[in-house]
């Protein structure tokens, strides 16, 4: 790729693609983690999970599976042990990726195996075993679905959401959804997914940031006709209580390994695209998805050296000095409210003539959901430009969203 230059508005101003992340608050910075101080909110959120008793009449008597991981609790206490502890007839477990105590790598081979606490089968939905098979749920009656989701399209769990409502819906059983809050569900930006681009980080036409709760998700997967053959799933969403699309959400849980703190979760729609790249995004460090950085980046004050750690155990650029930015504390702490190409542009600015930037152009292709945004980077359009390309997707979506809100 050849060097776009200092990218400039008509006007000649620059348009900040270094200059917003080459001041000194983005330079330097310790790997300690931050404490984010939220506003406090009127009333405490009340999650699907709270609300267990609403379907424990309906789940007694039934073979239950339960869909979840380490994000599934109920108060301090997992699912799995609650529905067990009121006599709910639990028969198995079904994980997705990362596993069912959420420990591990991204993309890394899940095998099924027996939960040593509770004895129960464990069943992987994750590698070449996406969707149940028959013989994985010849035993259930219904299925209980509670996981974390962080509302951006790549994040395989509303893949996993899709699977599970497929199977269930071809076998005739039921799922009751569990639904937690989205912690970037205040704004919807990106690229709406190019269906020739479906994959297990992209599987529906919606944008990278959706805006949307997993359980006001699976009410557009079922209302869209997304499953195959356009079947329906018989569904029901245990609702959220004094939710808001604006309320400013902080997980006590990780919901993957790398999701450690509240801003990485709102950093990592904009920085998981560096994942199809040579750029590290500080898996293998204190602050995975809140740094990023390059051997070949050019002296920017501050840097990071990715070494082997649990959830990253091969992390790319393993013990090469990386010069880059540390995002903790950029923009005030403020939380995003879109999508920000800033990073992307940035990098590959910087490694112009110097380096390969995008290394797996179509795994970048399924991230992005459509070969344009790569040409475009490599053409040197302007972010406003981009940004403009996506106007009409994002339009049509939004009209299809509203009709699967559940919240204001």
């Amino acid at each position: 790729m050849g060097s776009c230059g200092f990218r400039r508005e008509k006007n000649g101003k620059n348009e900040g693609l270094y200059s917003i992340l080459s001041n000194k608050s983005l330079q330097h910075g310790s790997l300690k983690f931050i404490t984010l101080t939220y506003p406090p909110t009127e009333k405490l959120i009340i999650n699907g999970a709270d609300q267990i008793h609403l379907i424990l009449d309906s789940l007694k008597g039934k073979k239950v599976a339960v869909v979840g991981n380490q994000t599934s609790v109920v108060g301090k206490r997992h699912l799995v042990d609650t529905l067990l502890a009121l006599k709910v007839n639990v028969v198995k477990v079904f994980s997705p990726e990362h596993g069912f105590r959420g420990t591990v790598d991204a993309g890394e081979k899940v095998n099924s195996s027996i939960d040593a606490k509770t004895g129960l089968p464990l069943i992987s939905l994750y590698g070449d075993h996406k969707k149940p098979k028959e013989k994985d749920i010849s035993d259930v009656d219904v299925f209980v679905f509670d996981i974390q989701d962080v509302g951006a399209r790549f994040y395989t769990y509303i893949s996993t959401l899709h699977y599970i409502m497929e199977a269930a819906a071809e076998s005739k059983k039921k799922v009751y959804l569990l639904d937690r809050p989205n912690p970037n569900g205040h704004y919807v930006d990106g690229p709406v997914l190019d269906t020739n681009f479906r994959s297990f980080v992209g599987m529906h036409p919606v944008p990278i940031v959706y805006g949307m709760t997993i359980g006001e998700y699976a009410k557009m997967i079922n209302g869209e006709g997304w499953l195959k053959g356009k079947i329906t799933c018989n569904l029901q969403v245990v609702t959220l209580q004094n939710y808001t699309h604006q309320s400013r959400v902080k997980l006590t849980i990780p919901p993957s390994p790398n999701l450690k703190t509240a801003r990485a979760i709102e950093l990592y729609p904009s920085l998981c695209l560096f994942e199809a790249t040579t750029v590290s995004l500080g898996r293998g460090t204190d602050k995975p998805f809140e740094l990023f950085g390059h051997p070949k980046f050019p002296n920017t004050g501050f840097s990071f050296t990715p070494k082997p750690m649990p959830g990253a155990l091969q992390p790319l650029q393993f013990n090469v000095k990386c010069n880059g930015f540390d995002l903790t504390n950029s923009d005030n702490g403020k939380r995003p409210t879109q999508l920000n190409l800033t990073y992307v542009l940035t990098a590959a600015e910087h490694l112009a003539d110097t380096a390969v930037f995008i290394d797996h152009n179509s795994f970048f292709n399924k991230l992005a959901g459509n070969s344009t945004l790569k040409d475009q980077i490599h053409e040197c359009w302007r972010e406003n430009e981009i940004r403009a390309t996506w106007k009409s997707g994002l339009d049509t979506f939004l009209l299809i969203r509203k009709k699967y809100l559940l919240y204001p």
